[in-house]
């Protein structure tokens, strides 16, 4: 059995539950961005400080690296974070992926029960009576 790092999924499913921090790694999944631009798409709902926390979760949580370079910073995303929590998710999809097909196949039975079984006429039913 595969073991996984508990907080650092936890760190990872916490950043990842905002949709303003999914938004800015969506950003950053289309390349590097410095901080100033990634605020400025985000200026009409957030001020520079509540764009800030944000990327502090995400650098918390290790979902985003940043470079200083001078006053630019320079902001990427983390790879490591994601990898760990996509092969937590995967393992319990592989689980109910089986589960539902064995569930299908178990519908699939019943079906060809019910087709296999010869409909009762109406003289049938009379004599049931």
């Amino acid at each position: 059995m595969v073991e996984y790092d508990s907080e650092l999924l936890d760190r990872t499913f916490a950043a990842l539950a905002d949709p303003t921090r999914r938004q800015i790694l969506a950003q950053l999944a289309n390349g590097d961005e410095c901080v100033t631009d990634l605020a400025r798409s985000h200026a009409h709902a957030m001020s520079l400080a509540a764009v800030s926390k944000h990327l502090g979760v995400l650098e918390k949580a290790g979902l985003v690296k940043r470079e200083r370079l001078g006053r630019v910073h320079s902001l990427a995303l983390g790879a490591k974070p994601m990898q760990e929590a996509l092969g937590w998710v995967d393992r319990y999809r592989r689980f109910w992926e089986a589960n539902l097909d064995q569930f299908e196949d178990y519908l699939e039975t019943l079906k060809n029960q019910k087709t296999n079984e010869k409909p009762e006429t109406p003289d049938e039913l009379d004599h049931q009576k």
